[in-house]
């Protein structure tokens, strides 16, 4: 059963009655589905079944301990009853107790006023501790289902954690050159936004054509609006999802292929989302690790797509993504010289990422539960500490390889040098003037003369091996190389 977590402002309230919890007659109750209920709605059940999804309640449910978790993110001070038998304490009650110093922990980040330099996580964490608070424990189900929200709230942790150390300018320059390295091209919230209406609007009814017909057709009603599009920025548009396999593509002898939108992507949303999550996989390969709220800034311009997002970073997530994030971070820690003291978390973080992502239920055991939200633990009050005291957080300089490797700003713009402008800005990996680039340069060749060269084995898990160019070519003969150029619109030979 995949992990759904319910709405942060649903948690504190029964969802029945919708009745605030509070530790007298309406006690919360998590059932096994992660659905809060109050002890009198509770009572009212009669066939078993949840009210809201009709999941099977296997047991009597009444009998179902109290979520005393949501009732001390509801500031009620009340722990539940620890039966110690010759001075030890059960695995089951150290579980819980470890939840209760979880929410006890986490509650001034999540319910609390906001205090001034000190923000509140993020929804999509929020959300997943109150997933991880909310498993029903008592059944091998909910035992199973704390393990594997755990090992998605730890994942998610480590994502955090990164970005804590990483510039959103570093962040979307590393963004945009990995995917111009795979031939595509994101131009923008707007223009991206228009070029994939006007692909749906020649498309949409089943219609079958070539790709210099299809990117003309959108370059000539871009051109009013946006008067820098080309064919050679639509193409990578169009690059981008042929690699998300939205076409139907027909080989022609002699003649070039034609193009037909699979009916399943004929609907704007549908499109979106498989294109959205196509640049997702791409930086994930690449090692770019970016939270839902730039995701939602950097791909809509607004902050009010980050659910969207996420459900995407999970769909995508695997067995060994988990994995590349602490790669990453180990090596990110290695950059900036640690200055939290953060390398004591390897083990916790690899400890969690083997756990499988779909733990069966008849392989759990309290002893596993325990470790588990312990680690988890350990890795939440790391990211807290560094949300208290900003001074443990040291940018990685752009002197640094995770630039270096890149060639930052170190070959003319191509739009700047055609068109006068480029609708990236100051967000563009290139450079927009003869000044700027020689500036580069020469601070990439003192980069290269102060930091030793390092190779890796996985270039798709590691950011230093981001681009498959050498960008320190002239950026003429890079575009050569990519598929989608003013010349490869004759080119009768299909991907």
């Amino acid at each position: 059963m995949p992990v759904t977590p319910a709405q942060t402002s649903d948690f504190l309230s029964c969802n029945v009655c919708l009745n605030t919890f509070n530790n007298d007659d309406r006690k919360p109750v998590s059932l096994l589905c992660g659905h809060n209920l109050c002890h009198c709605c509770l009572a009212t059940l009669k066939r078993g079944l949840c009210p809201l999804d009709q999941t099977q309640i296997h047991s009597n449910g009444s009998d179902w301990p109290v979520n005393t978790c949501l009732l001390l993110l509801l500031g009620y001070q009340c722990r539940q009853q620890r039966v110690v038998s010759d001075g030890v304490v059960s695995d089951d009650d150290q579980c819980y107790s470890v939840l209760e110093e979880i929410a006890t922990t986490t509650r001034p980040f999540i319910t609390g006023a906001p205090r001034k330099g000190v923000p509140h996580l993020n929804r999509p964490m929020q959300r997943k501790i109150v997933a991880l608070l909310t498993c029903q424990i008592v059944e091998k189900e909910g035992r199973a289902r704390l393990i594997r929200s755990a090992r998605s709230l730890a994942e998610r942790t480590v994502t955090e954690l990164i970005s804590q150390y990483q510039t959103p300018q570093q962040l979307s320059s590393n963004l945009w050159a990995s995917l111009r390295s795979r031939g595509c091209q994101f131009l923008g919230p707007e223009m991206q936004k228009e070029t994939l209406r006007l692909i749906m609007l020649a498309l949409e009814d089943g219609s079958a054509l070539s790709r210099k017909v299809l990117v003309m057709f959108v370059v000539q009603r871009l051109q009013p609006q946006f008067p820098h599009a080309s064919k050679t920025s639509i193409g990578h548009v169009v690059q981008l999802l042929y690699r998300a396999s939205c076409f139907i593509v027909t080989k022609r002898d002699g003649e070039s292929s034609l193009m037909q939108l699979k009916e399943t992507f004929r609907a704007y949303d549908t499109l979106r989302q498989e294109h959205d999550g196509q640049i997702v996989q791409i930086a994930l390969e690449s090692g770019l690790r970016i939270p839902p709220d730039q995701w939602s800034m950097l791909l809509y311009g607004d902050l009010n797509h980050k659910s969207q997002i996420q459900s995407i970073i999970d769909r995508l997530q695997t067995q060994c993504s988990f994995t590349q994030s602490i790669e990453e971070f180990l090596l990110l820690l290695t950059r900036i010289g640690d200055p939290g003291e953060l390398k004591c978390l390897q083990a916790d973080m690899e400890y969690l990422s083997a756990i499988p992502t779909m733990i069966p239920p008849e392989q759990t055991s309290w002893k596993q539960c325990v470790d588990t939200v312990n680690s988890v633990k350990t890795l939440l009050l790391a990211l807290i500490e560094i949300l208290q005291d900003p001074e443990h957080k040291h940018y990685i300089d752009h002197s640094q390889p995770i630039v270096e490797k890149l060639k930052y700003k170190t070959s003319l713009c191509r739009e700047m040098k055609q068109l006068g402008e480029c609708p990236r800005g100051t967000v563009c990996s290139f450079a927009h003037s003869q000044e700027e680039m020689e500036q580069h340069r020469y601070m990439h060749r003192q980069a290269r003369a102060s930091t030793p060269h390092r190779r890796t084995a996985d270039s798709n898990t590691n950011i230093d091996e981001l681009s498959e160019f050498d960008f320190n070519d002239d950026v003429e003969s890079l575009f050569k190389s990519i598929r989608f150029d003013d010349r490869a619109d004759d080119d009768d030979d299909d991907d």
